[in-house]
């Protein structure tokens, strides 16, 4: 096995980590995050929502199940990602496996991170470094290999992520009964896989597109990174496309650009929901469920218009995990069913969206 190089992992409190690269070598700065998911670290990668970002995963041992093939099908969709590659800025991991062994894996996680040139560094004691996270909030940090003034310090939510990670043209996927518009503000391929398994044509367009003149059935507003404020030309969007009562339903970003459209306002959360683990309540009921989330903005319920009302709760620390108009079919939920990874227990939230079309 070669020499790893030791890296060091600095946050802007003046925090300093040590720790080895096992990924491609090169100096990168962002927003440290941690995610308390167990396993899922392919799918994660390839999350758009991770654009910019420091990924800490807080679950010790990461590799061991190498990844599976970088494979599409033939509508372009990733066969095991959830998109065409990754959009994290790094990984951070406590104890990185070397060896491999799943019946679908054929190369390990650091030779695709070289591959993809991201970084990826391990020996960190990613239990301080999480505490450190929790207790002050997520921050800025960045890797570097030879020197502190290598690179720097960046804060990806005052650059326009979505911008950067959404597609620059319309895609038609599918040749379902009922036609679906999808705002891609950085899609995760399996919401299209599941639509898709619900005979729609999907048709997916850049986040800024203006789609209310064209013919749809209904109109879906997907995940995305960094902060909603930058993207008022979907907010604009979405309230035209509300005068016309076609049913609407957005997934985590498109959970708080509805709120927008509607009038609520977001704020960021201390250190955000990155994991598979998070418990919500139905309003209303007491139904829960255990949610994949990823996300670091929130709706705040206290800014909701009249007309809405939140439809799930998170039972850790009471933020809103979803809205519904009273009258008209829009909904959303601020975590995510479709998972991937993560458990599928929600995903009945698009056969609602599908019987509403």
């Amino acid at each position: 096995m070669q020499q790893q190089r030791t890296v060091q992992l600095l946050l802007d409190d003046g925090s300093v980590f040590h720790g080895k690269s096992f990924g491609y070598e090169k100096a990168t700065a962002g927003e440290v995050v941690f995610n308390t998911a167990m396993t899922g670290y392919p799918e994660s990668l390839t999350d758009p929502s991770y654009s910019g970002q420091l990924m800490v995963l807080t679950y010790p041992l990461v590799g061991n199940y190498g990844v599976p093939p970088r494979t599409f099908e033939a509508n372009g969709l990733a066969t095991f990602m959830e998109s065409e590659k990754i959009h994290a800025e790094a990984i951070i991991v406590s104890d990185y496996s070397f060896e491999y062994s799943h019946w679908n894996a054929v190369e390990s996680l650091g030779s695709w991170l070289k591959d993809e040139k991201v970084a990826g560094i391990y020996g960190i004691d990613t239990r301080e470094l999480t505490k450190l996270l929790r207790e002050k909030g997520s921050m800025k940090g960045k890797i570097v290999f030879d020197a502190a003034d290598e690179i720097d310090f960046v804060d990806p939510n005052l650059i326009n992520q979505v911008d950067i990670v959404s597609c620059k043209e319309v895609i038609t996927y599918g040749n379902g009964a009922k036609k679906v518009v999808l705002v891609d503000c950085g899609v995760k391929h399996n919401i299209i896989r599941c639509l898709l398994k619900r005979d729609v044509t999907v048709i997916r367009v850049p986040w800024n597109y203006d789609f209310t003149n064209m013919e749809y059935d209904g109109l879906f507003i997907s995940n995305g990174p960094g902060d909603p404020d930058t993207c008022e030309a979907a907010v604009i969007n979405i309230r035209k496309a509300m005068e016309r009562n076609t049913p609407i339903c957005g997934i985590c970003m498109g959970n708080q650009l509805l709120a927008k459209a509607g009038g609520a306002s977001i704020y960021k959360l201390k250190y955000g929901h990155r994991s598979h683990n998070q418990p919500v309540r139905m309003v209303g009921t007491e139904r829960c469920f255990i949610t994949s989330q990823n996300h670091g903005y929130a709706v705040d319920n206290s800014t909701l218009g009249s007309d809405w009302e939140p439809l799930f709760i998170n039972m850790n620390d009471g933020t809103n995990e979803g809205i519904k108009h009273k009258t008209k079919p829009y909904f959303s939920a601020q975590f995510h069913p479709e998972a991937c990874s993560g458990p599928t227990d929600t995903e009945f939230l698009f056969d609602k969206f599908v019987e509403l079309l």
